[in-house]
């Protein structure tokens, strides 16, 4: 008699995963080293902040192409492999998160435990500190529009989500983190790409490199 074939449920498999309990904002300008297969060079990239799992794990974070990634993760053959952690402030290179960072995440989310829900609530809103713009683009990047990012909200669900500001929508100023004018960039059907600061500076400005490098994205998005 042929044996029953095991049945997997990935619905229950991706429940049982570790998700993200807690943020913590980079403050002290701690940088992700990386390097790709493009070049002998060591890039540097501003860590937005660091994140406790329910296994208990922590990490830096960062927003990387569309999606906001753990640094020590970072395997891309083609865009980026982890090589360690810069404190900008000594020079010195780390290989684990500052411990005073993780011991403070530790007992954060000890005193904020989540507690599941069918439906998604908000566990933290953490303000970007690192000036990440969103691309926007609903033609293929025959045209396209570049938006600040505002803050980053943790649901306890595990996802982070980035939020950007509806200009139509704000009823007063400074629009701060909850306000309903703040939209899910990751729900829009036209966003494609983060960029901090100094890339989305130049692409504002048309700089030739980096409409090349745009184009190059939109190459191989299509």
């Amino acid at each position: 008699m042929a044996k029953q074939a095991d049945v997997i449920d990935f619905r229950q498999h991706k429940r049982n995963l570790p998700n993200i309990q807690r943020l913590l904002p980079e403050l002290d300008g701690i940088e992700m080293l990386y390097t790709n297969d493009s070049s002998d060079q060591i890039f540097s990239l501003k860590v937005l902040c660091w994140a406790i799992w329910s296994d208990g794990h922590i990490d830096g974070m960062v927003p990387w192409l569309n999606r906001l990634v753990a640094c020590r993760s970072l395997d891309d053959p083609l865009n980026g492999h982890w090589e360690g952690f810069m404190d900008t402030q000594t020079g010195q290179i780390l290989f684990e998160p500052p411990a005073y960072k993780m011991e403070f995440l530790k007992q954060s989310a000890q005193f904020y435990p989540v507690t599941p829900t069918s439906n998604g609530s908000i566990v933290q809103e953490i303000p970007d500190l690192i000036g990440s713009h969103a691309v926007f683009s609903p033609d293929q990047f025959d045209s396209f529009n570049i938006q600040e990012i505002h803050s980053w909200r943790l649901y306890n669900d595990g996802s982070v989500l980035a939020m950007c500001v509806e200009e139509d929508h704000v009823h007063s100023t400074p629009v701060l983190t909850g306000d309903d004018c703040l939209f899910s960039v990751q729900h829009r059907k036209d966003f494609h790409y983060f960029f901090q600061h100094t890339i989305a500076n130049k692409i504002k400005s048309k700089d030739p490199d980096a409409l090349a490098a745009m184009a190059h994205l939109a190459k191989h998005s299509s």
